[in-house]
């Protein structure tokens, strides 16, 4: 640093290096700015990204979240959404210990820099003053002294003139003395300016500027060895968050090989596990011996053979029919309503129809039936009380196969006996302070509390009738369901059952896990369909005998395949009577026939033809 041959030039040189150094911190300083901005930035993104693919709450996504793959799947979008939390720990400690001190530090180091020049320049002011003082003592001795020898010549050329008097000479003299006295003067101003110059020199370049040059170096050293920890710090900052990350990482690892391909497999069997029974061999019917002809369980055409009617309904197809089958029955057997009727128009819900409808799945239903259960995937909407409630299906579940029935309530058996416990548990909590009230009647009215009690006994009352209106369905389903005058044996692990006919009232309605009724009137129908329905599969010619007239009561809209649509107060005829699936099939014409629901029409029943 040390150049002083020309030192203004070498403090223009330290000047506008040091600015560079400030430059450069700043530089840095805005670079690791834009570094935390990343950060933050990516660490939005990432959350944003989890957050996206998080299962919604109460929606199908939540439910299958319970397989070990989709459960891996939410451990790895939960720990990328701490991963993001780490991202942000580095943009938070870059800023406060990089930016925010890097930041103050330049601030501090501007004015120290500034101070340092303003000595420098300082102090190179000073010597020039002093360099001009002495410039100016050194003309004036060197005025004095010229002047002095020409009053001593002047004084030497007037005192040799002999026509010069006395007194010039004499005045000559005294103007000689006079300049030598001046330059001795000067002589001694500038030989002290000249000691005093050379002390001020010797101090600036020897002391002051070396000081100077020395704190100005030290300040730059200080720039240096800062912003090598600032890159040290930035590494550190980074370093600390990793085993975090590996944290993160290593949790992502152990939920990856917590994938079970067979559990996952289980699961998906135990969820879609129907509970049906694979339909057995087709028989081989001989048609060769006319009198001996038989109809296997499991045959397409068997729709009364065992003693339950499905519903049939004559459509005239031009497809291509299977062989010895009679055309409007194989289209009765592939277009009947596989639904619930709906109720009436008065009434609130099917339950409160007399003889309500039933299931409307038989003990052995036609191949075709099976094949549109598996196949299809819209769901169907069974009746109009599901309607009522906002629910997607019936409230016994009736549309879902067995296995899986019998999960849902089981489901809806514990939920009600969850909250009926809570029930009972507020009002022993209410009783007891009912108790309290009446020993320290200062404390509260006794009386206050009968009201809340009053509710809470009719809410367990409700509840307790919706869980044996389910304990029935769910014990039918188990194949557990008595008769339909003996009450039910399941109870519910909290309390009693007290009302059991509002079980059998639930329970006749519905269908067994095999798909076969437990009414005694699917029973009765069995016993009441003659042998000679076995040769009605194969005439072509003669349609079902008239059995009764009814009256249509409401107006019903055949919209399903099977129905007949009928008008209110409508005439018609009555071909087959209701088996315990709430249809009956009625006939307009000789090609108009179809279901419509009992609940709907008044019917008239030929005495005659009925115990035929």
């Amino acid at each position: 640093f040390f150049f002083y041959d020309s030192l203004q030039d070498q403090f223009d040189n330290l000047e506008k290096h040091t600015q560079w150094g400030i430059d450069v911190l700043e530089k840095y300083i805005k670079f690791v700015k834009e570094r935390t901005e990343i950060e933050l930035s990516y660490a939005k993104q990432l959350r944003n990204l989890s957050k996206k693919y998080q299962p919604k709450k109460n929606s199908k996504e939540e439910e299958e979240y319970r397989y070990t793959s989709t459960r891996a799947f939410l451990a790895t979008l939960n720990e990328m959404n701490d991963y993001a939390g780490q991202h942000e720990v580095i943009s938070e400690n870059m800023t406060s210990l990089i930016t925010a001190e890097l930041t103050r530090y330049v601030q501090e180091l501007k004015q120290e820099r500034k101070s340092h020049f303003h000595d420098g320049r300082k102090a190179q002011q000073h010597i020039e003053t002093c360099w001009k003082q002495l410039e100016a003592s050194k003309r004036r001795f060197e005025r004095d002294c010229k002047e002095a020898d020409r009053a001593q010549q002047y004084f030497e050329k007037m005192d040799a003139d002999i026509n010069v008097t006395k007194a010039d000479v004499e005045k000559a003299r005294q103007q000689a003395q006079l300049r030598h006295q001046m330059a001795e003067d000067s002589k001694a101003e500038y030989s002290s300016t000249l000691q005093k110059f050379n002390s001020e020199q010797h101090e600036h370049y020897y002391t002051h500027i070396p000081n100077i040059f020395q704190k100005i170096q030290e300040m730059e050293e200080r720039r240096i060895v800062r912003i090598g920890e600032s890159m040290k710090t930035f590494a550190d900052v980074d370093r600390q968050v990793i085993p975090i990350i590996g944290k993160c990482l290593d949790e992502i690892t152990k939920a990856a090989e917590s994938v079970d391909h067979k559990n996952d497999s289980q699961m998906v069997i135990e969820a879609f596990k129907s509970g049906f029974e694979p339909p057995g061999d087709v028989d081989f019917e001989d048609f060769t011996q006319p009198m001996k002809r038989t109809v296997s369980e499991t045959s397409l055409s068997n729709s009364r053979g065992d003693g339950k009617s499905e519903p049939k309904f004559g459509s005239k197809s031009k497809g291509k029919l299977w062989p010895f089958i009679k055309k409007n029955k194989l289209m009765s057997l592939l277009t009947s309503p596989h639904q619930p009727p709906p109720p009436p128009p008065a009434s609130a819900s099917p339950s409160a129809v007399p003889n309500g409808p039933q299931s409307p799945k038989q003990q052995k239903e036609p191949l075709s039936h099976r094949f549109n259960e598996f196949m299809t995937s819209k769901p169907k909407i069974h009746c109009f009380r599901s309607l009522k409630r906002g629910g997607a299906g019936p409230e016994d579940f009736s549309n879902l196969p067995p296995e899986q029935r019998r999960k849902k309530l089981q489901q809806k058996v514990d939920e009600l006996n969850r909250d009926i416990q809570k029930e009972m548990d507020s009002r022993d909590a209410l009783t007891k302070m009912k108790d309290v009230y009446i020993k320290n009647p200062q404390m509260g009215d006794a009386a206050s509390v009968d009201h809340r009690l009053a509710e809470l006994g009719q809410n367990i009352e409700k509840l307790r009738l919706e869980v044996q209106k389910f304990e029935g369905w769910l014990a039918e389903v188990e194949g557990r369901l008595p008769a339909r005058t003996e009450q039910p044996r399941r109870q519910s692990g909290v309390y009693e059952a007290q009302n059991p006919s509002g079980v059998n009232s639930c329970a006749q309605d519905r269908e067994s896990p095999d798909g076969s009724y437990t009414e005694e009137q699917s029973q009765e129908t069995e016993m009441k369909i003659p042998a000679t329905d076995f040769d009605d599969e194969f005439d072509d010619e003669e349609p079902l005998p008239t059995i009764g007239t009814c009256k249509a009561l409401y107006t019903f809209e055949g919209q399903n395949e099977g129905t007949i649509s009928v008008a209110e107060g409508e005439l018609l005829y009555v071909i087959e009577e209701d088996k315990g699936d709430g249809w009956t099939r009625i006939r307009r014409n000789e090609d108009e026939e179809g279901y419509v629901p009992t609940s709907y029409v008044e019917v008239y029943l030929d005495k005659n033809a009925k115990g035929a």
